[in-house]
């Protein structure tokens, strides 16, 4: 149900069924927007069940997302082949009710009870500024109404899973109205680790525990004025790194017979075994203020934003798969006990009497592992004043300014585990209980100063031109908080930063022009074409001091693999010009859309996971330059006044044109790009009498294969052949996810006040990937399993 996929209709409708929207900033039909948009409405999300931003997206093509993969604050969207880069900037703008948020931590949090979704794709820095290369994400919650009322709705479902969602909502007096709302959800998750620590048996791999409460509050004094004030508390407990290692060694496979060390990742079966409780705990306060002035023939507008979320989790490392805690006492005692114990580990992974005679993978049963913590806080304000037409004029305008600070802190640990209770720290000294072997931990702070405005002119009832500017100034400094300290394990320094010199603080300014310019022209009443342009910006960064170093001394030195990753990384910048066209037929009630775009993205950021015996890595480098190109279409037919048929499709060609990084993968895709993706869906609405109607809904997603990194159908030199001679050759061709599709169905009864329904998502329990992160200087891929089949039963109400 989607539009440029104009399926996803039913929803925020004026009387004559026109879909409205804002994605633009402006209130407009959606029939008139000059530039592909995707829109989820109220109805549209009520007949799916949609309860995250991570199950509406798979209603929308030529976009996907990864989601609670490394943990819970974790979302990488990808629009069109531009891919948000774990532990960068958003690519793509989320604003709720009108107010632009900064943390992508923030993607799948609840905002409160969501009345539309829209997605606009190709670069939208004109309109939204800094974070929008790939496109923007706008969601709708719930107004106080002019009357008392009261909506939610639960379900229950397997894998012990329970939603439960409602608010309340009404004047308070002749001037203010109120909505108070909350969200208690929760899942044992899909996976169950099966070994043989008792602390960690069972549901401990993807569970999850979210509730949220807030309240809004719409004050109008005057006809003129509106004052919009909204504050939310959440709370997120979940597992975190759900990930399994798989090889791609295929001389290690000839030599010891074993193909399990050669494994197409497609074909992993998914083994949990770890002795490590993951806890991932993620917290979130949020306010904000809106105010809406009528100046008579203008509007001014204005809001105040504060954001804080803190994350951290710790759960099992990687370590033990190259040795680093093999001369420690418990990982020496974890292997003895294990192995007399009679623990067997899976292929082509071996316990034997000592640590270096076993093969030991990451996250393992051992405490050779170590264990990771990782803090991600961030608390931001920011504030933007507006002022724009609102006439009926032929030329409509706006101007306006925006400030934003970000205060970040962000750091990761490896921490020896020592068999007993870990220590969610991120630096435990070496007398401690879980002492730090390595360290990255940074304060980061931003500043963004912004200007910006739009003109659009109407040249005669079939043509209209419209174009807005931006320009982004981001401030951006580092400040290094680990101490100088000698690591137990190794003897070196515990950031190798030190190894080399020392950590200082570091600075640096990203600014962007960003225009955008759309051309629609009417060639029927029922028939436009439209052309747009745009420039998207992020700004760059600075990865963990130290990064260069290590990757210098364990890769570039020892391995010659000649990866040019730094300390900081460049802003990327996006240019995109699309072509489109949108129809209406049969009298409105089939509506068809398409459209051809290409982007070049310059400097595209993108993340990389790097391990080895000096532990673990997490890097942003930039991608020099990418070439995306595309065609998207959409079809809704209102069949009959009980069937409704809807379709929409993105069919992507990219590939790296330039990479300084990795020089020799150009040529390659764009990595967590899928070559397509095909929505179908089918509605049907049958009244059985005045006030009761059966509904039965068919939705169908296929998603293309992906890439996930720049190193593709390629060979390169890893650690273990240091070790082993000759037969460290990692070979990555088996490392691109299959497509796959998934079938979600449901059915029930509606009435003006209350509906049931059962559902089945995933119907078919198909078995797919949701991330494959290749550490091609490893020797393999750390690959997440996706969601299998959920059947349960939904009500809801509306009173």
């Amino acid at each position: 149900m989607n539009e440029t996929d104009p399926a996803v209709h039913s929803g925020d409708q004026d009387s004559d069924s026109t879909i409205t929207v804002v994605a633009r900033r402006q209130s407009e039909a959606l029939s008139d927007v000059p530039a592909s948009i995707s829109v989820l409405t109220a109805e549209a999300l009520a007949d799916s069940g949609i309860a995250t931003t991570e199950q509406a997206i798979a209603f929308i093509p030529g976009v996907t997302i990864v989601s609670n993969a490394a943990q819970v604050g974790d979302a990488q969207i990808n629009i069109r082949g531009v891919n948000g880069a774990r532990d960068a900037e958003n690519n793509v703008a989320l604003v709720v009710d009108g107010i632009l948020k900064t943390n992508t931590a923030a993607v799948n949090q609840y905002m409160g009870a969501m009345q539309q979704f829209e997605v606009l794709k190709g670069p939208q820095g004109a309109y939204y500024g800094r974070g929008a290369t790939a496109g923007a994400i706008v969601l709708t919650t719930k107004k106080p109404s002019d009357v008392l009322e009261f909506s939610g709705r639960a379900y229950w479902a397997t894998q012990d899973s329970q939603l439960l969602e409602g608010s309340v909502s009404g004047p308070v007096s002749d001037t203010i109205g109120a909505v108070v709302f909350g969200r208690y959800r929760h899942t044992d998750g899909f996976y169950k680790n099966t070994g043989p620590d008792p602390r960690t048996q069972g549901n401990t791999i993807d569970q999850l525990e979210e509730w949220s409460v807030g309240t809004r509050l719409v004050f109008e004094p005057t006809d003129d004025l509106s004052i919009d004030a909204k504050v939310r508390y959440g709370e997120v407990t979940a597992a975190a790194l759900k990930f399994n290692a798989v090889f791609a060694l295929p001389s290690f496979a000839q030599v010891f017979a074993n193909p399990d060390f050669y494994l197409d990742v497609n074909d992993h079966d998914f083994t949990f075994q770890r002795n490590i409780p993951s806890i991932d705990k993620q917290t979130t306060k949020e306010a904000s203020l809106k105010f809406d002035y009528d100046l008579g023939g203008m509007r001014l507008s204005a809001w105040g934003s504060f954001n804080q979320i803190d994350e951290t989790f710790a759960a099992d490392a990687t370590a033990a798969a190259l040795g680093r805690f093999n001369g420690r006492e418990s990982c020496i005692n974890s292997v003895a006990e294990l192995f007399a114990d009679g623990v067997t580990l899976p292929s082509p992974l071996f316990l034997a009497p000592t640590p270096g005679a076993s093969i030991l993978g990451a996250f393992g049963p051992t405490t050779c592992d170590g264990y990771q913590v990782t803090v991600r806080d961030q608390k931001d304000y920011s504030a933007e004043i507006r002022l724009a037409s609102d006439d009926a004029s032929a030329l409509q305008w706006s101007l306006g300014a925006y400030y934003l600070h970000i205060n970040r802190r962000y750091g990761t640990a490896i921490n020896e585990d020592t068999g007993g209770d870990i220590l969610r720290e991120l630096y435990v000294p070496a007398d401690g209980q879980n002492p730090t072997t390595q360290l990255f931990d940074d304060k980061l702070l931003t500043d963004v100063y912004a200007g910006f405005g739009s003109l659009e002119y109407t040249v005669s009832d079939r043509l209209i031109l419209s174009g807005a500017l931006r320009y982004d100034r981001e401030e951006r400094s580092v400040k290094p908080l680990v101490p100088d300290v000698t690591d137990p394990i190794t003897g070196g320094s515990i950031n190798p930063g030190y190894d080399v010199g020392t950590l200082s603080s570091q600075s640096a300014t990203y600014q962007q022009l960003q225009p955008k310019a759309n051309v629609r022209f009417e060639v029927t009443p029922d028939f436009s074409i439209y052309a747009d342009y745009g420039v998207g910006f992020k700004a760059g960064g600075f990865n963990s001091q130290g990064s260069a170093a290590l990757i210098d001394i364990y890769f570039n030195d020892l391995m010659g693999s000649n990866i040019g990753v730094g300390d900081d990384y460049d802003k990327e910048v996006s240019h995109a010009i699309e072509l489109g066209f949108k129809a209406e037929l049969l009298g409105g009630d089939l509506t068809l859309s398409g459209a051809a775009y290409r982007n070049m993205v310059k400097d595209m950021q993108f993340f990389e996971y790097y391990t080895g015996t000096f532990g673990l890595l997490r890097t942003i480098s930039n991608i020099d330059k990418v070439r995306l190109m595309g065609a998207e279409f959409g079809l809704n037919w209102r069949v009959a006044d009980w069937l409704t048929l809807d379709a929409g499709g993105n069919v992507l060609d990219s590939k790296i044109l330039k990479n300084s990084v990795r020089p020799d993968t150009v040529g390659n895709k764009s990595p967590y790009s899928a070559d397509y993706t095909l929505n179908l869906g089918m509605l049907i609405e049958q009244p059985l009498n005045d006030a009761l109607e059966l509904t039965f809904k068919a939705d169908y997603r296929l998603t293309g294969p992906t890439w996930f990194h720049t190193v593709q159908d390629q060979e390169r030199r890893t650690i273990f052949d240091v070790f082993f001679p000759g037969l460290g050759i990692g070979e990555y061709s088996r490392t691109r996810r299959d497509a796959y599709s998934i079938v979600n169905l449901r059915g029930g009864l509606k009435a003006d006040n209350w509906r049931i329904a059962a559902f089945a998502n995933n119907v078919f329990k198909k078995r797919y990937l949701e991330e494959i992160i290749p550490a091609p200087e490893f020797g393999g891929s750390f690959v997440t399993p996706g969601s299998l089949r959920t059947i349960g039963v939904e009500v809801g109400f509306d009173f």
